[in-house]
């Protein structure tokens, strides 16, 4: 099957070409992001890919449709870029990975975590320019503090396992949890934000979890509270969250996501005005640690997307049945 990879980064032709050595598709690699307007750049091709910020919304995939595409590969868990109910009216079928060591992200969650709390980013520089003070790297111990989750995944339950081997005590919020484990504590959504010292988001963007974290939240949180956002960046309203760092409700905010991302993530600006007025505020706090979608980006989380990417085309292609398929 012939296909457009939209986004390509240079990681994504070294995985897919790595693991295509097995599957034998006809891959094309973009830079572009998958629009209306550059859905033409896939004309011949059987089928697209697209990652998290592009967009497949009704009009790209009329545009998609009519080029003869009918199959479309999401290289990522979240689908929220995708008109779902477009795709089915066009007869697109649409498949993602359902499932990518939930362990990448989960790791850099705890990652963000350690890094705001014991400022080791801050103790690197100060090192490097011949500063050995401690003074203002104060931290706290993560141990007996009282951890809450938004979302219980498999991304939450990777989080929860490795919090709950630091000594944490464990808390989630999930409308709909399955096989928990003992060592969770479940919670209502309010109980949980009021009485956590840390929390973490591990739950889909979709019309009920947008902004879901917002002033009303802020309000409920303790004072000084450590938020943390490897998830999708509008389930945090980022205006409400500069608010809560102004008057010092929220004391540290980690975020790998972030709303507006599409427009900064995945590229080098270094050299470029930044017009994102709100990502520079965000950015001048001193407790906000921001990476740029990173959470995913491992060896093995890329092999697995690849791999699974790949089956889900030759699976589209012959027809299989696939329990990726949405």
């Amino acid at each position: 099957m012939k296909v457009a990879i939209f986004s390509t980064q240079s990681y994504d032709r070294e995985s897919f070409n790595r693991v295509n050595a097995d599957f034998g598709h006809d891959l094309l690699f973009l830079e572009p992001a998958l629009n209306a307007a550059t859905a033409i750049l896939a004309d011949g091709c059987n089928a697209v890919c697209v990652f998290v910020n592009d967009v497949a919304d009704a009009e790209t995939l009329k545009a998609l449709r009519h080029l003869g595409i009918s199959t479309l590969v999401l290289r990522c868990a979240g689908f929220n870029q995708v008109d779902l109910q477009a795709a089915k009216d066009l007869h697109i079928s649409v498949f993602r990975v359902s499932s990518y060591s939930p362990e990448a992200v989960a790791e850099h969650a705890v990652a963000m975590i350690m890094t705001l709390n014991r400022k080791t980013h801050k103790a690197y520089n100060r090192i490097r320019e011949g500063n050995f003070s401690l003074e203002r790297l104060t931290g706290f111990n993560l141990h007996g503090k009282k951890v809450g989750l938004i979302g219980l995944g498999q991304i939450g339950l990777a989080f929860a396992k490795i919090m709950q081997g630091f000594g944490t005590a464990v808390f989630a919020y999930d409308p709909m949890p399955k096989d928990v484990p003992s060592y969770i504590q479940l919670q209502d959504y309010d109980t949980l934000i009021s009485t956590a010292d840390v929390i973490s988001i591990h739950c889909p963007l979709n019309e009920h979890t947008k902004h879901m974290v917002n002033h009303q939240s802020f309000d409920k949180m303790k004072d000084g509270v450590m938020l943390i956002n490897t998830s999708r960046g509008a389930i945090l309203d980022s205006n409400d969250a500069i608010e809560a760092l102004k008057r010092g409700k929220l004391g540290y905010l980690g975020i790998d996501v972030y709303e507006q991302e599409d427009k900064l993530f995945f590229r080098d600006l270094s050299e470029s005005l930044i017009a994102d007025e709100q990502i520079l505020r965000l950015m001048s706090f001193p407790n906000v640690l921001i990476t740029a979608h990173q959470g995913f980006f491992t060896t093995e989380a890329l092999t697995e997307i690849a791999e699974t990417t790949l089956q889900n085309l030759t699976d589209a292609e012959k027809g299989s049945l696939n329990q990726n398929q949405l």
